[in-house]
């Protein structure tokens, strides 16, 4: 059984994200879900990078999850420039189908959380038919909540019903920060693992389309997305990747400022 203390992680902007195959995410999840233990997966994109930059608060959350996987293609770049050659991708979409049929094999029921009732039901007609012999546990649709309520709400009947359902993976659906503020709320209450998936849901429902595996594979999926919800998206896409950009622009010429050989930058500040 894995620690967290095992796990091998790359740091990518003072976030520790877990470098694993996808496999070995998918089977050290199940392990923990098949032993009822309390975990917290997180699912790392750069908007979730940028908020843990800008709060410290969020970024100890992210610090005490016990996988964070790399999402956004940015954050699969970064890590396999700093070595992981073979590192992939561990998008939400994915970690839910892959985990789905693993539950399904080993008879590990799972439960969802968050979203609304339409998608919910888009998801377990989906599921019958994609995993008919999936233990369903639960579908509980939230209220919207503000990241104030998602911290200070006792939730005591959500917490007893998920363990109750003996449930071993609890999927979580509230978009980032607050699924993640909620997984740490509940982490030692809900005796299972923890997955926060923000937008998976309504893709597997089928209410909005997943962009092609090319266009994912250039890194391009965030486009399609904007597409689809520009009026959500489009100021928090100019705000974060901009700005993410030009972190890991400083940071790069950092790097090689430092490499740079001592008599040369002598030379260049003569030059100058």
């Amino acid at each position: 059984m894995f620690s967290k203390l095992d796990l091998p992680t790359q740091q990518i902007l003072d976030v520790s994200i877990t470098a694993l195959a996808f496999n070995e995410y998918m089977q050290t999840i199940m392990r923990w879900a098949q032993q009822h233990q309390t975990k917290n997966v997180c699912v790392a994109n750069v908007h979730m990078l940028m908020e843990a930059h800008w709060n410290p608060e969020f970024a100890h959350i992210l610090e005490d999850a016990d996988i964070v996987t790399p999402d956004g293609m940015p954050l699969v770049w970064m890590m396999r420039q700093r070595g992981l050659f073979n590192q992939e991708r561990v998008a939400g979409l994915d970690i839910l189908r892959a985990l789905c049929q693993l539950a399904q094999a080993e008879n590990v029921s799972v439960f969802f959380v968050g979203s609304q009732r339409q998608i919910l039901e888009g998801m377990k007609a989906q599921l019958k038919q994609e995993f008919p012999l999936l233990k369903i546990a639960g579908m509980e649709p939230l209220p919207f909540l503000s990241v104030t309520q998602v911290i200070q709400e006792e939730d005591i009947e959500i917490i007893q019903k998920i363990n109750k359902s003996e449930a071993g993976l609890v999927f979580v659906s509230l978009g980032c920060p607050k699924q993640e503020y909620w997984m740490a709320k509940h982490k030692g209450k809900i005796q299972a693992v923890m997955i926060g998936l923000g937008g998976a849901f309504p893709v597997y429902a089928g209410i909005r389309k997943r962009a092609p595996a090319w266009v994912r594979n250039l890194g391009c999926e965030w486009l399609v997305r904007l597409a689809q919800d520009p009026k959500k998206l489009a100021g928090r896409y100019l705000k974060t990747n901009t700005i993410f950009i030009l972190m890991v622009l400083k940071r790069f010429l950092l790097r090689t400022l430092h490499t740079v050989p001592e008599n040369a930058l002598t030379s260049i500040k003569r030059f100058h």
